[in-house]
């Protein structure tokens, strides 16, 4: 099964390298407000910025990338918040999946699944959640690929719209967003779901402007 998946990831990947290819050199790149701007205040929520490591940046390529620790007066735990922003996939720089990169530093999936999102407006949006371990550390996170207005939690389908969209509207920008918040001792996975889809909600409606429709 892992080498299946592996090969199916080859192929899929190798695909939408030729058709990005086959389009030309250059993107149409819209523009957007950085991701800084984000409000520092959200629902009742403070945030405050999480320094990148510059090894960290090198391995995530030419993009906006904002981190930031969310929180809330009465709420013991809080909400962190990584989106990376590409404006443009056609060089080779392409979106991480939180499920090779998160390996990598030590987590392990104890379980994930996809499932609609409403958001404070009332959109719904596709997106994954999972639970992730590393030692007694227990986190709950949701997570989507967001791009021209369309939110995706499979990441064989995000790679099949960016090739369409590329070869569709001549723009590979995208971005990968990541809501995580510790799984604590008091209403446990629950407790944690229920304040990062609630946290989430609030969030979504405010991305266009950073990562456009």
């Amino acid at each position: 099964m892992k080498n299946a998946r592996f090969w199916a990831v080859v192929v899929l990947l190798s695909a939408t390298a030729l058709l990005l290819h086959a389009r030309g050199d250059s993107d149409v790149i819209p523009v957007s407000a950085p991701l800084r701007l984000i409000p520092r205040t959200i629902a009742g929520w403070t945030g405050s910025d999480v320094q990148i490591e510059p090894e960290q940046l090198a391995i995530l390529g030419h993009g906006d990338f904002l981190s930031r620790l969310y929180i809330q007066d009465g709420e013991a735990e809080p909400v962190g918040v990584f989106i990376a922003y590409f404006p443009t996939q056609r060089t080779g720089v392409t979106i991480h999946s939180p499920k090779n990169c998160l390996p990598g530093a030590g987590w392990d999936f104890e379980s994930s699944r996809y499932l609609e999102l409403k958001d404070a407006d009332g959109k719904s949006h596709q997106v994954g959640e999972y639970i992730i371990a590393k030692g007694e550390d227990r986190q709950f996170a949701i997570y989507w690929y967001q791009a021209h207005g369309r939110s995706v939690a499979n990441e064989y389908m995000a790679k099949i719209y960016l090739a369409a969209d590329a070869m569709r509207l001549n723009r590979t920008d995208g971005a990968l967003v990541r809501v995580v918040t510790p799984i604590g001792s008091g209403n446990g996975v629950a407790g944690a779901r229920a304040r990062a889809e609630a946290f989430s909600a609030q969030l979504l409606p405010m991305l266009p402007r950073f990562i456009p429709d």
